[in-house]
């Protein structure tokens, strides 16, 4: 059996991967809060193991052994949220934080159940899919909040994991109303400023693009309507 710390750092990578950037060291220790080198070693161990592969630029990618641990690793933690959200009340952050304890204790028996409990959402609260449900939206273009321009018609399509991390950010994302779904428009993008402005229901926000950057968005008129299909799973064997 893995133990704790390889599931977490599975999972990392299961979730870096998924903003669609190259994983890499640097990248998983400041998203882990972990040094460098604990990393490096760390890695080491998991390539030794058979859980990773590094690729000739430094890349990680989970090997099939690997995936499927953290598969199920960010699966239960994003059902875990929902239910402390939806059922519980607590608010994004808190949510996170409990999550990350309780996902190594919960059997396959409870994690059936609870999915089954919790009407076999789609997405976590922060609007992340959660492996193995069915998509509730059709497939559809998204781009970070901080590549959109002055005007736009916007609705929030997900919170990434790195955003999920960053507990300021999610203290003042949900303290401003900002909701997968949600609709907003964009009044002023600032380079110069590091800046970028929106309304949420008359209500104006600023964030620095840095954190935009951790806020997907679509525009709702692009949205397709035919009926989704499951995404391609992100393996060794779709890489």
């Amino acid at each position: 059996m893995e133990t704790p710390a390889i599931q977490d750092y599975l999972a990392a990578i299961y979730d870096l991967a998924g903003s669609q950037k190259p994983v890499i060291g640097a990248r998983l220790a400041r998203h882990m809060k972990i040094s460098p080198p604990s990393i490096t070693e760390a890695l080491q161990r998991m390539q030794r193991e058979g859980y990773i592969r590094l690729t000739p630029k430094h890349e990680v990618r989970l090997t099939a052994k690997g995936f499927s641990i953290a598969e199920t690793m960010a699966r239960r933690h994003r059902l875990i949220e929902r239910w402390l959200t939806d059922v519980l009340g607590l608010d994004w952050a808190g949510a996170h934080d409990e999550a990350h304890r309780l996902e190594h204790a919960i059997s396959p028996v409870v994690e059936e159940k609870l999915a089954h409990l919790l009407g076999m959402p789609s997405t976590c609260p922060h609007g992340n899919p959660i492996p193995g449900m069915e998509p509730a939206l059709p497939p559809h273009e998204h781009f970070s909040l901080a590549e959109a321009r002055v005007g736009q018609e916007l609705a929030i399509d997900r919170i990434t994991e790195e955003g999920e991390a960053d507990r300021q950010l999610l203290k003042f994302l949900w303290d401003n109303g900002v909701r997968p779904g949600v609709a907003l428009a964009v009044t002023e993008v600032a380079p110069y400023a590091g800046t970028v402005t929106f309304r949420i229901k008359g209500h104006p926000v600023t964030i620095g693009l840095a954190a935009a950057s951790k806020i997907w968005v679509y525009e709702p008129a692009t949205l397709p309507s035919a009926r989704a299909r499951p995404g391609t799973r992100m393996s060794e064997r779709a890489g």
